[in-house]
């Protein structure tokens, strides 16, 4: 049976709020640095994953995503991130094959090869990207994003920083960063709460930094025979769906 226009709707705004979520985490990198986090070992983290990841460019990680909902159904996928500052992403999928999600910096496009449709749709404005643009031209306060700070399950190859944000306005309750020391604190698992209880865990690896990414990784090109939606047509709460 297929799914009804609202629920549609819940799940393209949570793939969409998902991947701009991670991807601003990987380039924030846990920048923030509380004035109050009086924790050496804590300051030392984050000083140190926000060095690795403010001189990156551009950056080449595998992933594996598993979406939990807040009814138990489980969804694991699998494939290829492409980062380049700034708002530039792709997601190429190996799991479910042929999967894309991308941005171009200005529009994001969505294909999902079980439909053979690709939407069109624009990235959200000022709110959402504020923060990720204000940090890419070096002036954001990361204060205001993040509070509670907690280091948990510390060893010499593995630490965990868990942190509440302050805004009940975002998509999430709750972010958990598991970093390497011994790799330079590379970001190495993300997990997100959300607010219905859904929870979805990043799994990264094989992370390069400042790889050499050719501009066509940034252009979407419709696959042959594919439905077409320009998504950035419809005034906003018209209602536009994504099939995931």
């Amino acid at each position: 049976m297929a799914p009804n226009a609202q629920s549609l709707k819940s799940q393209r705004n949570w793939l969409a709020e998902r991947h701009k979520f991670v991807v601003r985490l990987l380039f924030l990198a846990l920048a923030a640095l509380p004035a109050f986090a009086a924790d050496g070992v804590l300051t030392h983290l984050l000083q140190s994953v926000e060095t690795r990841y403010n001189a990156a460019k551009t950056l080449q990680v595998t992933f594996q995503e598993v979406f939990t909902g807040p009814g138990g159904r489980r969804q694991t996928e699998a494939g290829d991130l492409f980062l380049r500052k700034p708002g530039r992403m792709r997601w190429q999928y190996t799991n479910p094959a042929g999967k894309l999600f991308l941005s171009d910096g200005k529009q994001v496009y969505f294909y999902n090869p079980a439909t053979n449709r690709a939407e069109k749709t624009k990235l959200k404005e000022t709110e959402d990207m504020r923060a990720p643009l204000a940090f890419l031209l070096g002036k954001l306060d990361f204060n205001k994003d993040f509070r509670d700070f907690r280091l948990e399950n510390e060893s010499a190859s593995s630490a965990s920083v868990t942190a509440v944000p302050k805004s009940d306005k975002l998509p999430y309750k709750q972010v958990q960063f598991t970093v390497n020391p011994v790799t330079g604190y590379s970001i190495q698992k993300l997990v997100v709460h959300g607010h219905d209880n859904g929870q979805l865990i990043f799994t990264f690896g094989n992370e390069v930094v400042n790889p050499p990414l050719n501009d066509k990784l940034f252009r979407f090109e419709l696959p042959k025979g594919a439905a077409w939606a320009d998504l950035t047509e419809i005034p906003q709460g018209g209602g536009a769906q994504q099939q995931r």
